[in-house]
């Protein structure tokens, strides 16, 4: 079953308690599949019990499906465990790559947008949907330069992805304006080039701004509210789109109260109730 085309929010311990308690009216919960890859502990037990109530999403950090040493297979053999545990009803990772040479970064780092990553980052989607006998999303990255040789747009890249591997796509929308204001391209551009009938899911979430060498930077934090420049895209994405998908409020840094998260993805479902009729329609003129 997919995820409901309504509003979810990222899992985190602080509200574990608070969930189960009083059952928030929220679509499903998306976790970081990194943070329960340990056998049991309380992490699980509250998972298990939250799973028994809301749909979920798995969004991997630490594939590097651009990493041209391949598929950690100690991480893909966890990864395939939890999925089976859980069932979530959709997987996703970053179009991004971290390890290298058994050197493990602590980041998501770009890749250039030529024939020879789109072989590499094909075949490692393709094990990776082997190994947990599903299609994957994968996510537009949040860019803050570009390679001078591209052979591909980033459109174009993950259209040629999706036709050679059969995976989906999850669309940040936040990542587009902020790669857009950072490397000054036309975020509406950028979204009409997308391959659209591949988005099953969407992001939103905050950033931050800072000064670097004199250069305004738009630094992908996740760790404030979603501005008015970025719901404005998403509405328009939805357009674009012309179909409710998921849309997950993310907030991984400086995690607020609840209710603070909840008003938040109150306002992503009522931006799809104006655009879309009960059936999922779009009703805008």
């Amino acid at each position: 079953m997919p995820l409901p085309s309504r509003s979810g929010l990222g899992l985190k311990a602080p509200h574990y308690r608070e969930i189960l308690d009083d059952r928030p009216d929220i679509g499903w919960f998306e976790l970081h599949p990194e943070n329960y890859m340990g056998a049991g502990g309380p992490p699980h037990r509250y998972l298990g019990e939250i799973r028994r109530h809301y749909p979920l999403s798995m969004h991997g950090v630490g594939l590097s499906l651009g990493s041209a040493d391949g598929i950690d297979p100690q991480h893909l053999a966890a990864l395939a465990q939890l999925v089976a545990r859980y069932q979530p009803e959709q997987v996703s990772e970053h179009l991004a790559w971290s390890h290298f040479n058994g050197v493990y970064l602590n980041d998501l780092l770009p890749l250039p947008y030529d024939d020879e990553s789109l072989q590499r980052v094909s075949d490692n989607i393709d094990r990776v949907q082997q190994a947990l006998g599903r299609t994957i999303l994968i996510e537009n990255p949040s860019a803050y330069i570009g390679f001078r040789d591209n052979s591909y747009s980033e459109p174009e890249f993950l259209a040629e992805l999706v036709q050679r591997s059969g995976c989906g796509l999850l669309l940040d929308v936040n990542n587009v304006y902020v790669s857009a204001c950072n490397q000054g391209f036309d975020a509406l551009a950028y979204l009409a080039a997308m391959p659209m009938a591949a988005v099953a899911e969407i992001h939103l979430a905050g950033h931050a701004l800072q000064e670097i060498d004199g250069t305004e930077v738009r630094i992908d934090d996740h760790g404030s509210p979603v501005i008015d420049p970025v719901w404005n895209l998403h509405r328009q994405t939805l357009a674009l789109l012309g179909r409710p998908v998921p849309v997950l409020i993310e907030w991984d840094t400086n995690v607020p109260e609840f209710e603070v998260l909840m008003a938040e993805a109150s306002r992503a479902d009522a931006i799809a109730g104006e655009l879309f009729d009960k059936a999922g329609k779009f009703s805008v003129a």
